[in-house]
């Protein structure tokens, strides 16, 4: 039987994240969880889940990204497990039954897509009774503190100031970024329950190179749900579910 190990990128408080919601999936008695990573790129994350013995969706427009993707799927030996649709989120509720998914994933989506609110609510529909949306974002906090200790404080304050945590007409490979209080309300407008929310990569990004690895994952394992440091880790995490009415 397959187990609910997702080795992908990210850090271990993630997969810890996800590998639970897998496990309460087949407490419900889902043999194949179904699963939907919106944005999916390259599979970093569909190809773990895939050979954990779910069913997956990837919704990714970009034509590279799938390639690499499929090329993962055969050497590993899932391409069965795998669904590509090559559409962008927009397209999300034509493809994707709603109430389908034991388990959505938008890591690095809310980010670029033209209006969080309406994917989220897209996300959200997607997501079936007792399963729950895992969204991954990047942090401003993060990317200010960053740039102020690089001596970069110019460009720090934009970051601060700016009311997407972006430079106005900057280099930005996102249009936006997050802190915890504005993705939780968010997430909430959206109609979902923040289940959870913590920190990911709070000091991989920043750390020397010579740190033992086994000592940085056990340290962002333990420091990714203290609110102080999950305020300027790398990226936030939030796991939520449709609300109960």
């Amino acid at each position: 039987m397959k187990t609910d190990t997702v080795a992908a990128r990210g850090s271990g408080a993630v997969r810890r994240a996800l590998e639970a919601e897998l496990r309460a999936a087949r407490a419900r008695g889902v043999e194949q969880p179904a699963v939907v990573d919106v944005g999916g790129g390259s599979g970093g994350w569909a190809v773990p889940f895939a050979s954990a013995g779910c069913l997956v969706t990837v919704v990714e427009p970009n034509p590279n990204a799938l390639a690499t993707l499929r090329r993962r799927a055969e050497e590993e030996g899932v391409s069965h497990r795998i669904t590509v649709i090559a559409d962008d989120s927009d397209a999300l509720g034509a493809h994707v039954e709603a109430g389908s998914a034991d388990l959505v994933l938008a890591h690095g989506l809310l980010e670029v897509v033209d209006d969080p609110a309406v994917a989220l609510a897209a996300l959200a529909a997607a997501v079936a009774p007792g399963g729950a949306l895992s969204v991954l974002v990047a942090n401003r906090n993060a990317a200010v503190l960053h740039r102020a200790l690089a001596g970069r404080i110019a460009e720090a304050q934009r970051l601060l100031d700016g009311a997407d945590g972006v430079v106005p007409g900057g280099r930005d490979t996102v249009l936006r970024r997050f802190d915890s209080t504005g993705l939780t309300a968010l997430l909430v407008a959206a109609g979902l329950e923040v289940t959870l929310l913590q920190g990911d990569r709070v000091i991989a990004d920043v750390v020397p190179g010579e740190v033992r690895e086994d000592e940085l994952a056990a340290f962002e394992v333990a420091a990714a749900s203290v609110p102080a440091l999950r305020d300027v880790a790398g990226r936030l995490h939030a796991m939520a579910r449709p609300a109960q009415v």
